[in-house]
């Protein structure tokens, strides 16, 4: 339907020139003189935005019209580019470009678009007053050109496409703008229009083939209709958006530069649509090799509810530098209220030492695109409401929204917190069907229909939800919490179900599968290695372990003759198996996918269907954390004990003087301890014991064990002084330069000729006290040189004690993991302790202290070092 507009309208034709929008500015308030200025300034903003896009677009000649009858507004914007058809774009809110169309849209009482073979017309109407207008026809998306080849984009991230695009139109906008003020960056004019042109094209191939897609899909398959003749143009876009990158990045203009995931997709793009045009096969996004700072295939999409819900501690901060949302979590720990920390700076919370450098780092960000800690856990202090430090480890997901924008999301975990441990089954055994943990009552499969089709009500999808994650959650032992998981999703939503994982040198092996009779599956059947994800493999697995997913599979997996091993060893699974239908779905945390979980039906059975795809989509999110969670923890306690042990010292070889020592890290936690032992020889003869225990029990406690444990060494063997001055020392040094650190610590020197006596010296910051068990099996506690934790009071005098050492006896110092249990008194442990060394006191030192760990190691909850000594006369 065309405008009202009656014949007459003053008119004018303007230049395809960047004046020529000011001018049409002028001309129509001129036109529409005497009216309301509310409505007088819309209808300017609006010719404002007509007229640009067809100087920018059309490139033509324009002609506008402006008329006002009976209060009402009429305005006409004319180029003589029928060809050039409209591309609406959604209207994000912080989109830099798009947003001409969508703001007649939304302020327009009527749009529509008309034209024929000369020109090409678009009008609005503004109605302030009176009855609603009659319907408009408004208008549509840019049709292709008949002589079209299709290029089929596979596995496309709907939130990186909008993204980038919008990336792509602003650059060329940046690139437009500086053409017309004389600066044309090393861009020909001619390649300016042609990579216009060509950008228009895909965009409107795009938005056409996203209208046909699920709105509610994340990653799609898009068939776009382009020119056969659009390779050299493609090839000019992707040179002339190269030269803009390059300006952005040397702040040449106000657009920032890609991120690294941007630029691979660009790439890819204009790659897909060059090779496909030279009858090249397709190749998915998610098969696409990243380079590093590349992230993972799939755009994680941002949405502010993400933050909200987590029980991590999380802030996340926009491009420019300030916090846009916050947890509660994240608030208590920091001591803000939420809403307070809402459009702060960032550097709020950045203690002042350290602001300087995070601007450094962001900006170069932002300019270069170069990520340097993004997708890092990086440990930190955060600087808390009241100026105290708060120790973090942090870790940044960048996150895009639709329209462009990166959004900063950080999690902070405390560096001192412990996690909480719940009791294992003996031995960390796999548990049976009937030990699992108490759930809601089931219904039967095909019963209880929603109106979503997905064969579950909302309660059984929570519940579901639930107990998978109660699954994980309640274990430690990753085998044991996926079976868990596997069992119920078996029980209640699928016949059988299959994990597959990464492993640390990026081979996939089949850790999960579980069939919901037990009889059709015998224990750790196909479970093992699988080939590797090559770049022959395309099959459902394959795609799902590059990102791609939930993905809906209905009737038998097909079999080609030049499938990879891969595809192959997933078709046999299902010939073996049987399905009438699955779903297979990416394991993804902190950008990256690490494994993929396999959901099949069998027989009768309703098969699954798109309707069963979010649902899947949620239960693969919160397994994948939990796998996350369970890994990293099996990963940071092996870092932990590592990195224990390497500091740990080689002990001197004494004549007559026999030294063992243990260490032993907890058996339930995975956080570093501040247990430590050292022997040395001093210059003046004697041999040097220390143990020691800093507190906390992460990588703090283990960074300030290694200084004093580096400290007192020198200390000693500088001063060459009794114990209780180097102690003395040991706690200046430790006030002065570390005053957080607190720690207890036994220093003792023996000394005494090969055939005795031997004497031992000794003097304690706040240690157990060492424990003297003769070669008789006569016990006793030294603790005559007891004194204050390092760290209290270092001008406090310290006490020394001094105790011959009987030839053949043995001297214990030890740590409280050794004794210490939440259920028994202290008093009763070291009576536990003297009645062990003493059924010990025969035996070789090694023995002595392998024994000890045993009968009182197990299950320690805390760290254990131990170090003996014991006088040996010659014979």
């Amino acid at each position: 339907m065309r405008n009202l507009d009656p014949p007459g309208a003053p008119s004018r034709r303007f230049p395809q020139k960047p004046e020529s929008v000011s001018s049409a500015r002028r001309f129509v308030r001129d036109a529409l003189d005497g009216l309301a200025p509310d409505v007088v300034d819309t209808a300017v903003l609006l010719v404002s935005e007509l007229v640009t896009n067809a100087v920018v677009h059309a490139r033509t000649e324009v002609e506008v019209s402006a008329r006002a009858l009976n209060g009402r507004v009429s305005v006409r914007v004319s180029d003589h580019r029928p060809s050039r058809g409209l591309v609406p774009h959604a209207c994000p809110p912080y989109a830099g470009t798009g947003q001409g169309l969508a703001l007649v849209e939304q302020l327009a009482s009527r749009h529509g678009s008309d034209s024929d073979e000369e020109r090409k017309t678009v009008w609005f109407e503004l109605w302030p007053d009176g009855p609603p207008p009659p319907p408009a026809s408004g208008w549509e998306a840019a049709v292709p050109p008949s002589s079209e080849e299709t290029v089929t984009l596979v596995d496309v991230p709907d939130v990186l496409c909008s993204a980038s695009q919008q990336h792509r139109h602003a650059l060329l906008r940046e690139l437009a703008l500086a053409a017309s003020a004389g600066d044309r960056l090393g861009v020909r004019p001619e390649d300016l229009v042609t990579a216009h042109d060509m950008n228009n094209v895909i965009s409107a191939c795009v938005t056409a083939a996203m209208k046909k897609q699920p709105p509610d899909a994340d990653i799609r398959s898009l068939p776009l209709s382009v020119p056969e003749d659009a390779t050299p143009a493609v090839i000019t876009l992707r040179r002339v958006l190269d030269t803009a990158e390059e300006a952005a990045r040397d702040e040449r203009l106000l657009t920032l530069p890609a991120l690294p995931r941007g630029r691979v997709f660009h790439d890819w793009l204009f790659d897909q649509i060059i090779d496909q045009l030279a009858d090249e096969r397709p190749t998915a996004w998610t098969v696409v090799p990243r380079e590093p700072g590349a992230g993972s295939s799939e755009l994680v999409p941002w949405d502010a509810r993400h933050v909200q819900a987590s029980r991590v501690p999380t802030i996340a901060a926009d491009e420019g530098n300030r916090i846009i949302a916050a947890n509660g979590p994240a608030a208590d720990l920091l001591g803000w209220h939420p809403d307070d920390l809402v459009g702060r700076q960032l550097t709020t919370l950045i203690p002042e030492h350290l602001r300087k450098r995070h601007l450094s780092a962001f900006s170069s960000l932002l300019l270069t695109g170069q990520t340097r800690i993004v997708g890092r856990s990086v440990p930190l202090p955060a600087r808390h409401r009241d100026g105290h430090l708060v120790p973090v480890r942090l870790l940044i997901q960048a996150q895009e929204t639709a329209d462009g924008r990166t959004v900063f999301v950080g999690q902070l975990t405390p560096r001192a917190q412990a996690p909480v441990h719940p009791s294992r089954g003996q031995g960390g055994s796999r548990r049976g069907p009937d030990q699992e943990p108490v759930r809601l009552p089931q219904t039967a499969p095909d019963q209880g229909m929603s109106s979503a089709g997905t064969g579950m009500s909302a309660l059984e999808r929570l519940s579901l939800l639930a107990d998978t994650g109660i699954a994980l959650s309640n274990t430690l032992d990753l085998d044991e919490g996926l079976h868990r998981a596997a069992r119920i999703l078996t029980q209640r939503l699928a016949d059988w179900c299959v994990v597959d994982l990464f492993t640390e040198h990026a081979q996939v092996e089949r850790v999960c599968v579980v069939h919901g009779d037990p009889r059709a599956l015998h224990p750790g059947a196909y479970e093992g290695g699988l080939p590797p994800v090559t770049e022959a493999a395309r099959g459902p697995l394959a795609r799902a372990l590059r990102g791609a997913g939930p993905l809906l599979l209905t009737g038998p997996l097909p079999s080609a003759r030049d499938e990879s091993p891969l595809d192959a060893h997933y078709v046999e699974l299902f010939a073996q198996l049987g399905a009438n239908s699955a779903v297979v779905a990416p394991l993804r945390a902190r950008r990256e996918v690490f494994g993929a979980l396999t959901l099949a039906r069998v027989g009768g059975r309703r098969p699954f269907t798109a309707a069963d795809l979010s649902l899947v989509d949620d239960l693969v999110r919160g397994l994948a954390l939990g796998v996350d969670n369970a890994r990293l923890y099996q990963e940071t306690r092996s870092i932990a004990e590592r990195l224990q042990r390497s500091l740990l010292p080689v002990l001197p070889d004494i004549e007559h003087l026999q030294l063992a020592a243990r260490y032993a890290a907890s058996s339930t936690t995975a956080q570093v301890g501040g247990d430590w032992y050292d022997s040395f020889v001093v210059p003046s003869g004697g041999t040097a014991l220390v143990i020691g225990d800093v507190s906390g029990h992460n990588l703090d406690a283990a960074i300030a064990m290694s200084q004093l444990r580096s400290m007192l060494r020198g200390i000693a063997i500088d001063r060459q002084e009794p114990p209780e001055t180097v102690l003395r020392r040991l706690d200046m040094a430790n006030h002065s330069l570390y005053r957080e650190a607190t720690a207890t610590c036994i220093y003792g020197l023996v000394k005494g000729a090969a055939a005795g006596p031997w004497e031992l010296t000794y003097s304690s910051a706040g240690h157990l006290p060492p424990l003297l068990t003769t070669a008789d099996g006569d016990t006793r506690y030294l603790e005559e040189g007891a004194g204050l934790l390092l760290g209290m009071d270092p001008d406090m005098p310290r006490a020394m004690g001094r105790h011959t050492l009987p030839a053949h006896s043995t001297v214990l110092f030890y740590t409280d993991g050794l004794i210490e249990r939440r259920d028994e008194s202290l008093d009763r442990a070291m009576v536990r302790l003297r009645q062990h060394t003493a059924a010990l006191a025969h035996e070789p030192l090694d023995v002595f202290c392998d024994e000890l760990l045993i009968g009182l190691g197990a299950d320690s909850a805390d760290d254990i070092a131990l170090l003996a000594a014991r006088p040996v006369p010659p014979s």
